[in-house]
């Protein structure tokens, strides 16, 4: 039997899918429960693998190369939406079942929170406010000729923003030194350009993430740490991969991020004023029915470009390369950055976590590249 190129190329693939099974239930077993610092509790399931594409032989009629491209792709979505759900796993502290195993309810909660939901910038309570200094971090960063000073005042012209940032600065994800940032200065300095406007972005959008009362305590907290890891795997495909604007990436996916809370906020005070507990499994359908409709709602009431509406609508399209490079880079953000949490948090060991990456591949080597640009180290 003589192996092609193309099926050389897909045993890699199966072989990396595989590996990720291999070692996850290794390292969990069939029936243990993971170890997480909040939840202490993601279990991750076994991939949906596509049927296995029958080997041609000498006197076989030959697979044609077209299926294959087809069929990587596939296990390469299969892995990072099994990624994703492992992901939710963790930040409900609940089994979510495995995706497209749910339908959305057709009951009358669910119908009151996709109406809430169609029209959130009328809800005040939920639909957040455009950061008072976004306009003007925007524009410093669209200024060729704008320096470190320019974005330090901006953060001097706001009190809380200056807070968060340090807080932000000291944080496990920004802070790679043993000595405390303790002032703005020294921040700057430390992160530089680049840096800086990335840590004013989260640090604009980090308060509106905080989530109070119901059940799932932790989900906020996993949310927020998603969102900064799949900003900094966008920006850094952005820059790297599409030459396309890294910021604009970012601030994609800390809207996708909110998003997400706006969603899980809605659906949990809906089920909680009729003295119901939300189930994890149908607020995890609601989040992935209704987040990026409510992304681009939120992008419109703050009045961004038609290109970050256009990489939002496209992760609704069926699950592909979406064809703008920031629709690209959002896509590929949420993925690694779903595998950042899990690697942070134990679910997963370096072995597995390089096993999903080569399976996920997109371009020779980026994803180690940007993987190790995140820093990624377990708790």
């Amino acid at each position: 039997m003589r192996m092609n190129s193309w099926l050389i190329a897909l045993a890699v693939v199966l072989a990396a899918s595989a590996g990720f099974f291999v070692l996850r239930r290794r390292k969990l077993g069939p029936d243990r429960i993971a170890p997480d610092s909040t939840t202490q509790v993601a279990a991750l399931r076994a991939i949906q693998m596509p049927a296995p594409i029958p080997v041609a032989t000498d006197t076989d009629t030959a697979v044609p190369e077209a299926a294959v491209p087809d069929a990587a792709a596939t296990q390469a979505l299969n892995v990072r939406a099994e990624t994703l759900r492992s992901l939710r796993e963790v930040a409900f502290g609940i089994a979510i079942p495995s995706v497209g195993a749910l339908a959305l309810p057709g009951d009358e909660i669910c119908a009151q929170i996709g109406a809430t939901l169609g029209s959130i910038a009328d809800k005040p309570n939920y639909a957040p406010r455009r950061p008072m200094q976004l306009p003007k971090l925007m524009h410093a960063i669209n200024d060729e000729s704008a320096s470190r000073r320019a974005f330090s005042q901006i953060i001097a012209g706001d009190p809380a923003l200056a807070g968060n940032l340090l807080r932000l600065a000291n944080s496990p994800f920004y802070r790679h030194s043993p000595d405390p940032i303790e002032s703005l200065d020294r921040a700057v300095d430390m992160l530089g350009t680049e840096g800086l406007r990335s840590m004013i972005a989260a640090a604009l959008l980090q308060p509106v993430f905080r989530i109070s009362g119901g059940g799932f305590a932790h989900f906020g907290e996993i949310a927020w740490e998603h969102s900064l890891y799949a900003a900094a795997a966008a920006e850094g495909h952005a820059a790297l991969v599409e030459d396309s604007d890294a910021f604009a990436a970012q601030l994609l996916s800390l809207i996708m991020g909110l998003a997400t809370i706006v969603v899980f906020s809605v659906a949990q005070d809906a089920f909680l004023a009729r003295q119901k507990a939300p189930e994890a499994a149908v607020l995890s359908v609601l989040i992935d029915t209704y987040a990026v409709s409510v992304a681009r709602q939120i992008a419109a009431s703050w009045e961004l470009s038609e290109r970050i509406d256009t990489a939002l609508a496209e992760q609704l399209a069926p699950p592909s390369a979406p064809e703008s490079p920031l629709g690209r880079s959002l896509q590929f953000g949420e993925f690694i950055g779903a595998l950042a949490v899990l690697r942070v948090r134990g679910v997963i060991d370096d072995a597995m976590a390089q096993a999903v990456l080569q399976s996920a591949e997109t371009a020779r080597g980026t994803s180690e590249r940007i993987w190790a640009r995140l820093g990624v180290t377990p708790h």
